[in-house]
């Protein structure tokens, strides 16, 4: 793991129960997007849908801005941001092969209308 994802994760303190979810309730979830590149960008949103929209549009990322299209490629739940905020620093401290791994492994997984 690189050392400012090391750093990000034992400054944060995740507390089930204790880290509020955005506005309505909605659990948090972790997303990956393949790039026209073939690169991955990995974030955290309460509104897959809407979030998804914004990359597509070229607002969302200044990364994903200039490789668009994008494909969603992953999605997990995560209950509280802090939680989804972890997981995305693990996820992003992943080698490619890692990466590829966990898409390729919810692939064998992934319900019918995703």
């Amino acid at each position: 793991m690189k050392p400012a994802y090391r750093r990000m994760l034992r400054k944060m303190k995740v507390r089930d129960g204790q880290d509020p979810v955005q506005g309505d309730g909605a659990a948090w979830s972790l997303y990956i997007l393949r790039c026209s590149d073939g690169s991955f960008y990995t974030g955290v949103t309460t509104d897959l849908d809407r979030r998804f929209r914004e990359h597509q549009d070229g607002r969302a990322s200044r990364f994903t801005r200039t490789r668009r299209p994008v494909v969603l490629v992953y999605r997990e739940t995560c209950g509280s941001r802090s939680q989804a905020l972890s997981r995305e620093c693990a996820v992003k401290s992943m080698g490619r092969q890692g990466k590829e791994d966990l898409v390729a492994g919810s692939r064998l997984r992934r319900p019918a209308n995703l």
